[in-house]
């Protein structure tokens, strides 16, 4: 990082290059390709005639998610974690947050007793994956709603809220905005934002990697993470044509 630069030439609040190919697979109800510079997600959203058995007769719906990095989406070949002991605490985590983020978004009650599966594939990851994750699964999962009202399976399209994530950090007591992977391992304080279009914080993950933050530096991080959201929401806006 060289004065207000960074390596890759962008400014400390400046978003990667973003772009969403909506219909990216055949198949789902609800599918997108997300790139966020060089992070590459394939989300999809699946309708399913079925609800957890807690919200079985219910009338509701319900939304939920999983996630998944592929073996050579890094520099070097992981193994699959179906191949280890099981799904690893990090991944639990970041399922949980895209699910939560989603049913923030969404009505999910009007959606009758059925489920949309969001499943989120990391094919290549160059930081922020939990976030690009967060934000195309949004369009993915609005498609997939979209699906259901164009066949009047549903009749009412549920209230949402658009809604995306971005990651942020601190190094040298600047914030820099959305993390490639070098700028992510050599931070000082880590961050996650998702927020609305109404500026309304749906959840915020921060932690000191190094040295620890005061309020004033809080307050900062919440003022570019929203700028930078609101990117983010009118690219969404403007490929669903909302």
């Amino acid at each position: 990082m060289l004065g207000n630069v960074r390596f890759d030439g962008r400014k400390f609040n400046e978003i990667r290059k973003t772009t969403f190919e909506r219909n990216f697979l055949q198949y789902p109800e609800g599918s997108v390709l997300v790139t966020q510079g060089n992070t590459k997600v394939i989300v999809t959203a699946s309708v399913m005639e079925n609800v957890p058995r807690f919200l079985q007769d219910t009338g509701t719906g319900w939304i939920t998610a999983e996630y998944n990095m592929l073996p050579r989406a890094t520099h070097s070949r992981n193994n699959r974690e179906r191949d280890r002991s099981g799904i690893g605490g990090r991944t639990h985590e970041i399922q949980r947050l895209i699910g939560r983020s989603m049913r923030a978004a969404f009505n999910y009650e009007k959606l009758g007793e059925r489920t949309i599966k969001v499943d989120c594939d990391v094919i290549q990851a160059d930081g922020g994956t939990r976030c690009a994750s967060i934000t195309g699964a949004f369009v993915a999962v609005f498609d997939a709603i979209n699906y259901l009202y164009n066949e009047q399976r549903i009749y009412d399209f549920p209230d949402y809220k658009v809604t995306a994530a971005i990651s942020l950090g601190i190094k040298n007591d600047k914030v820099i905005l959305d993390l490639n992977y070098e700028e992510d391992s050599k931070v000082d304080v880590d961050f996650n934002l998702v927020a609305n279009e109404d500026l309304n914080l749906i959840e915020i993950q921060g932690t000191a990697e190094g040295a620890p933050f005061n309020k004033e530096k809080l307050n900062q991080i919440l003022e570019i993470g929203e700028e930078g959201v609101m990117e983010l929401i009118r690219l969404q806006k403007q490929v669903l044509n909302l």
